[in-house]
């Protein structure tokens, strides 16, 4: 979690509005809210526990009168000393209010992650990615082909991934993106990169012998050197083809720089 991070997560799950969310958020606020949760519940739980072990502690000094008083609950019978086990029937339906509670609001906010909100539509680059023993290949707007997945910073990424062979699994863990590679099928995943370097996808679903190389390199750059990259991009080039093998050159000049937006970009072949 980057600098700011609480204060972000803690607006997310108070619901304040005026802060932009993706999913790597989503995901960092889930595990904040459980993690705060889980660690309450378990200090009440041991506190209760230390209490108690306390109070009923064997301090030598036994009162066989006091002992004689004591009622021994009977198995199947409810205990009659705390209120017919109303303490036991109040704290189960407190959990069980809580446990439903959390699994509401966890599947709602896992549906921001899985349902792409329509504002993230018009700004998200689209990039088909398709995932073939043992690599992964991906094609811009513009129709360029590479197997590296440069992007910019800041600025949503959609996926429509699948796959030409076996069952792959898509991920790039530092954005907390992951989805299904299938044959004859296509999956949707979206992310936005918070921070400029270079990153790894890895396959994360067993596909072959070659499965742990599976493996290609991401990109993330500023938008105007993204811009100026994409501008040399032209319809139906190709960086490097799944294979390993060098493609043609990518051209330059007014007909490349007239698609340089690629979250805009409908140039199809039809057009060239």
């Amino acid at each position: 979690m980057g600098p700011g991070g609480l204060s972000h997560e803690i607006a997310y799950v108070l619901g304040q509005s005026g802060v932009s969310r993706t999913p790597a958020d989503v995901f960092e606020t889930v595990y904040l809210v459980f993690l705060i949760l889980g660690t309450l519940v378990g200090l009440v739980v041991i506190a209760y526990m230390l209490s108690k072990a306390w109070r009923y502690r064997d301090d030598g000094e036994r009162d066989e009168t006091e002992d004689k008083k004591v009622v021994r609950p009977m198995l199947g019978h409810l205990p009659t000393g705390s209120g017919g086990g109303k303490k036991l029937f109040v704290s189960f339906g407190i959990s069980a209010v809580i446990v439903l509670s959390l699994i509401v609001w966890t599947y709602s906010a896992l549906l921001f992650v899985d349902d792409t909100p329509d504002e993230v539509r018009e700004e998200a680059i689209e990039i088909d990615v398709v995932g073939e023993q043992f690599a992964w290949q991906y094609t811009y707007p513009n129709g360029h082909t590479t197997t590296t997945l440069r992007i910019p910073e800041g600025q949503p990424i959609r996926l429509n991934v699948t796959s030409s062979d076996v069952w792959h699994a898509y991920g790039i863990n530092e954005f907390r993106v992951k989805t299904d590679a299938i044959p004859g099928q296509t999956t949707t995943a979206w992310f936005t990169a918070d921070q400029t370097g270079e990153f790894e996808a890895v396959c994360y679903e067993l596909c072959g012998s070659g499965h742990s190389a599976m493996r290609g390199d991401v990109v993330v750059m500023e938008q105007g050197e993204f811009q100026e990259w994409y501008a040399n991009t032209t319809d139906g080039s190709t960086e490097e083809s799944i294979d390993g093998s060098t493609g043609t050159d990518a051209e330059t000049g007014p007909e490349a720089s007239a698609t340089a937006d690629p979250a805009t970009d409908t140039t199809t072949e039809a057009d060239s």
